[in-house]
């Protein structure tokens, strides 16, 4: 084995070169909503993709995280890591690193080279977790010199900085279509308004020959599939199935998430690109999932795709789709949902609340037109996605053989 290590290199454990501190959750009564305290980080939900996003703060934790350590997930799902930006809380969940030498960018990347291995190790029956002795023992090899570690630091590195820079741009675009939501049908300053009188309805003054509707007169809500972890295939092999982890905090698709489905399924769990689908369930603590909306992305290759029993999808009419998806981004529709929800830990939402959802309908000819509008900034979006999407593809196919030294730089 050791001839296999390359020049200026050794094995070595991870006790060997970090520091770990184990997360340990304070007393619930010092959690809030409010901001104040440190961030607080419990879970896997409070990971971004490369920065933690707190939803709690803490006014008196029981186990604090530096700036610029690395939070690794020490439970269900085990091996997920971040960059910590500030002095924060961590709980049980969570445990922070850091090199010995300072070096902790490449230590993000060294763990992030480990995830099959945490896995694999990871015990517990309700949910997967890797305790302190587990990391410690964890077997890698690295440079022996912190220059080569900060050169694939800094190689691995401009992928996601690129992939971050093209978020930004789809960040943009996506608040230049809601703004044209809100123009429009918000503060109905919509193209030609001047000459549209106002009129008394049950949600107030809507413009002329405008109709108060419900979202079942305009839509179908179908159901996903409930299935068991064995019919799972974490070889990519099956259909790709859209579950909780595809929603990003605050409503929009996040790729990564796909699961593949072997068992059976009906006709009524598929979707197709462009597709609405929405979270009926949530496991984030300030329900930050639950009610929101996503677009099935128009750049996948898969022809057949499933929802999961906590995604329902919605079934309507063309015209009607880019409407109704901002409609259910605005803060209004997703605040509702949230407070319309049941259960502790877990929350669930009935379709019935937005079944019944109440809005103003625009007539058709107007739909039309914001259709044109926003068409194009889904295609911009769709072409940085497919770029990041091959980034990221990149990425993870030069990360364990940089980390191995199979490629030097």
């Amino acid at each position: 084995m050791q001839s296999q290590i390359p020049e200026n290199w050794r094995k070595i454990y991870l006790g060997n070169v970090t520091v770990i501190n184990m997360g340990q959750s304070p007393s619930s009564k010092f959690y809030n909503t409010e901001g104040e305290g440190l961030p607080f980080y419990q879970g896997v939900t409070d990971f971004g993709e490369k920065y933690p996003t707190p939803s709690l703060y803490c006014s008196q934790p029981a186990r604090t995280a530096e700036p610029g350590t690395v939070l690794f997930s020490v439970r269900a799902p085990v091996g997920d890591v971040n960059l910590n930006t500030e002095k924060s809380c961590i709980g049980r969940g969570v445990a922070a690193l850091e090199m010995k030498n300072g070096n902790n960018n490449y230590l993000y990347f060294l763990l992030q080279s480990q995830r099959k291995y945490f896995k694999s190790v990871a015990g517990g029956t309700t949910y997967e977790s890797i305790n302190k002795d587990q990391i410690e023992d964890t077997e890698v090899v690295v440079p022996e010199s912190k220059e080569e570690q900060e050169k694939i630091t800094s190689f691995i590195s401009a992928f996601d900085d690129k992939i971050e820079v093209n978020n930004k741009i789809n960040k943009t675009l996506e608040d230049m279509a809601q703004a044209i939501f809100k123009e429009w049908f918000v503060k109905f300053r919509f193209p030609g308004h001047e000459k549209v009188k106002m009129v008394d309805s049950e949600l107030g003054k809507i413009p002329n020959g405008w109709e108060i509707k419900q979202v079942k007169d305009i839509a179908k809500l179908n159901k996903g599939l409930s299935y068991s972890s064995k019919e799972i295939n974490n070889n990519s092999e099956g259909l790709p199935m859209i579950n909780l982890a595809n929603f990003q905090r605050g409503g929009g698709f996040n790729p990564s998430g796909i699961k593949f489905y072997t068992g059976k399924y009906k006709t009524s769990n598929l979707v197709e690109p462009g597709d609405v689908v929405i979270a009926m369930t949530d496991l984030t603590s300030n329900r930050e999932v639950i009610g929101h909306p996503a677009r099935v992305p128009s750049y996948t290759i898969w022809k057949e795709i499933l929802i999961s029993l906590d995604v329902c999808s919605l079934d309507i009419e063309e015209i009607y789709t880019e409407f109704l998806y901002y409609l259910m981004m605005r803060n209004e529709f997703s605040y509702l949902m949230a407070s319309s929800t049941g259960g502790t830990n877990v929350a669930h939402l009935s379709s019935k609340f937005i079944e019944n959802y109440e809005f103003v309908l625009p007539g058709k000819e107007l739909l039309k037109k914001f259709k044109e509008q926003i068409i194009p900034i889904y295609q911009k979006k769709n072409l940085i996605e497919i770029e990041n999407q091959k980034l990221a593809e990149m990425r993870d196919l030069l990360l364990p053989k940089l980390m191995k030294g199979e490629i030097r730089v």
